[in-house]
């Protein structure tokens, strides 16, 4: 389920002839970003439909210094919404249900039910409140079994937010509703759809609905990494994301899945076609993706310190995925990189150096930041020896110093550049740059 922001705008650059994968050079970018306590995790890309390369780095346990291995499980997610999106293009491939078929059938209870149809609940645009959007509420109990009585209780709590079909918004109740309704038809668990409709079939050992993490089974814990140690993270009961988010798997047999999917494996080319008719850039169940004026489709993830990213492009049928179980590093530019090794371009290895600044020195830059012609205040300071950022109302962040006075958070590609005498701090993100005054 999502916990950041989707960026699929993955960059427009040239592309050179070379067919060849540089794989050494991939080896020693995500060395270095594990080595500096960037990401944990696994990766895999695909070319003509074959994977040609695998990478792990990191621990699946951190406190009993476990690495993880090729075979080492992850949660991933929201990827979980594209198979749930294939169990109901197949069954609506057998007759059992259609697009135009509404909620009230199911779930009469939901407001605005008799309107919202199964293509608003795979679209987003319900109009469903997102029951995970109540943070406060959900994290008092997200790592707690929960039945689904009680769980639609809180979708139907949470209410609608705005007319069926007139707008997309990004909402986990859709998904799980739209698995409860594949659980009713069926009269099987979802677990078992996914077992007996994909994995099976496609021979996918590792890619199930997840259960309460066991790092003695191969799979792994996730963790944040602030201060200069790891924090294991909370784990959510999986009886929550169910559909939307409740999946495990690992790279190699999410690409599996997707050139599968890709070839008409899962599902028939015309229901991959109907699934690849965007609106505000969203199909059912996956997102267009573009990349070097290439348009590629998939679905990116986020639940606890999981992150999760698949991408599929017909040109050369190239697919990239990976998992990350601890990342303070923009997975955006991951991707970016990947592609462009697969694609047959250089990239750059970035620089981790860093320099220490006296804590005197840190507490000169504390204060609030402000520019008229943006909506968010940025507050600056120092915790246990270490600069931290915070926009309003929202999480603080770790600054790693580059020089005296400029400072980045690479997760968010933010640099910081301080002008004390001035009272001003240069902020970039992305190639987008303003002045803010410190107040």
């Amino acid at each position: 389920m999502q916990k950041l922001f989707l960026a699929f705008s993955l960059g427009f650059f040239g592309m050179a002839c070379s067919q060849n994968i540089n794989k050494i050079k991939l080896d020693n970018y995500f060395k270095t970003l594990e080595e500096n306590h960037k990401m944990m995790g696994s990766f895999a890309i695909a070319k003509d439909d074959k994977i040609v390369y695998t990478k792990t780095v990191g621990f699946s346990d951190v406190e009993t210094n476990q690495k993880a291995n090729e075979n080492t499980v992850y949660r991933i997610g929201s990827i979980s919404k594209t198979f749930t999106a294939v169990l109901v293009m197949q069954t609506i491939e057998e007759g059992k249900l259609k697009l135009s078929d509404v909620l009230k059938t199911y779930f009469p209870k939901v407001k605005n039910s008799e309107k919202i149809t199964i293509e608003n609940l795979l679209r987003h645009r319900s109009g469903i409140h997102n029951f995970t959007d109540d943070v406060a509420e959900y994290y008092s109990y997200n790592t707690k079994p929960i039945s689904q009585a009680d769980l639609v209780a809180k979708i139907l709590k949470s209410g609608s937010d705005f007319e069926p079909n007139s707008k997309y918004s990004y909402s986990n109740s859709n998904y799980v509703l739209l698995a409860f309704i594949l659980e009713k038809i069926y009269k099987k668990p979802y677990a078992s759809l996914i077992e007996e409709r994909i994995s099976k079939p496609l021979g996918l050992k590792l890619t199930k609905v997840g259960e309460k993490i066991d790092t003695k089974k191969n799979a792994a814990n996730s963790y944040s990494f602030l201060e200069n140690k790891y924090e294991k993270s909370d784990e959510t009961d999986m009886s929550i994301p169910v559909g939307a988010g409740n999946l495990v798997s690992t790279p190699s047999e999410l690409l599996q899945f997707m050139i599968a999917l890709a070839n008409g494996k899962l599902v028939s080319k015309e229901s991959l076609k109907n699934m690849q008719n965007y609106q505000d850039h969203y199909g059912l169940g996956i997102f267009e993706v573009p990349f070097n004026q290439k348009m590629g489709f998939g679905h990116n993830g986020g639940i606890d310190d999981f992150n999760s990213v698949l991408y599929y492009f017909p040109d050369g049928k190239v697919s990239f995925a990976m998992i990350t179980n601890q990342s303070n590093f923009d997975n955006n530019q991951i991707s970016i990189n990947a592609l462009k090794s697969a694609y047959g371009t250089d990239f750059d290895i970035p620089s981790f150096k860093t320099v220490e600044v006296a804590e005197a020195d840190l507490k000169k830059l504390e204060g609030t930041y402000s520019n008229p012609n943006f909506p968010i205040k940025l507050t600056i300071f120092v915790k246990n020896g270490q600069l931290f950022g915070q926009g309003t109302g929202q999480q603080e962040f770790p600054l790693v110093a580059t020089s005296k006075t400029s400072f980045k958070f690479d997760m968010a590609e933010i640099e910081m550049n301080f002008v004390p005498e001035k009272k001003q701090m240069n902020f970039s993100q992305m190639g987008n740059q303003l002045v803010f005054t410190k107040e």
